[in-house]
């Protein structure tokens, strides 16, 4: 009797995972076929199969989007953020787990706000100040906004991470001569070496896809980020929507190949971060 019902409790386990695999490829599928379609025949019928697969809407997305460029931009970006908020949010994450914070709460309740305040607050006091400097186009400036948006998630994210650490191993390493630098640097860090991978590839997430700040600070065409000159494909009175899709495609591959490739080390990550300080 336990084997039928373990047996039934698989079958149905895996028939809901297999549910859910079909949902969550469908629209990807859906963006493949289209994005092989003239724009006719996906204004006919999106669901249909392609009656001539339209290779051409890749090349011309990629022309016409400037994605040599623009993507090239969006990485540099991404890896900048990235790079910039891995390095704070590790260190200030480290000085909160370990030591005492007599305002914690306060200090808590300022990082969540942050981390919800919406970016329309002070999108445009930003705007004039950095036009006063002369920072708009600039994508190194645009980096350091990104990370004062990011880094209190990041922060919130790590301190779980330190806080799960025994302070036995960092006891041990200051016995045996070491600084706090190489403490921190030699024994922490390659211990939630799974966290700041976490934090790193949902930050590199957020940047690629960010569109509002990177539409108002980065203006000239040679400084648009990817999803910028992705949105420029679309006409005011008509568009190619064979070539937005394959557009569209362009744009998501990049994360979906790498988020594949580590999906594993992402999900240990945010396993690991589920500790609660």
């Amino acid at each position: 009797m336990k084997l039928i019902e373990s047996r039934a409790t698989l079958v149905l386990t895996y028939a809901a995972l297999v549910f859910l695999l079909l949902v969550t490829l469908f629209p990807l599928a859906l963006l493949l076929l289209n994005a092989l379609k003239p724009s006719a025949q996906i204004v006919a019928n999106p669901l249909a199969w392609p009656e001539a697969f339209r290779w051409d809407n890749f090349t011309r997305a990629w022309s016409d989007a400037r994605f040599g460029r623009t993507m090239l931009n969006s990485a540099t970006l991404a890896g900048l953020t990235i790079v910039l908020v891995c390095a704070t949010s590790s260190l200030t994450a480290y000085v909160l787990a370990r030591r005492k914070i007599r305002s914690w709460k306060i200090l808590t309740f300022y990082l969540l706000g942050t981390t919800t305040a919406p970016i329309q607050l002070f999108l445009f006091p930003l705007y004039f100040g950095f036009a006063r400097l002369g920072l708009v186009n600039s994508v190194v400036a645009v980096s350091f906004v990104y990370t004062a948006l990011w880094s209190p998630f990041a922060v919130m994210l790590l301190r779980t991470y330190f806080l799960a650490v025994p302070k036995e191993l960092e006891e041990a390493a200051l016995i045996d001569g070491a600084t706090p630098w190489q403490v921190f640097t030699r024994v922490m860090l390659p211990i939630v070496s799974p966290g700041i991978l976490t934090v790193a590839l949902i930050i590199g997430l957020y940047s690629w896809n960010e569109f509002l700040i990177a539409l108002t600070f980065l203006q000239r065409a040679d400084s648009n980020t990817a999803v910028v000159s992705f949105l420029l494909l679309s006409g005011q009175y008509s568009s190619d929507w064979g070539e937005i899709m394959a557009a569209a495609l362009l744009l998501t591959l990049p994360v979906i190949v790498l988020f594949i490739l580590l999906q594993r080390r992402f999900i240990e990550g945010m396993a690991g971060g589920s500790v609660k300080g």
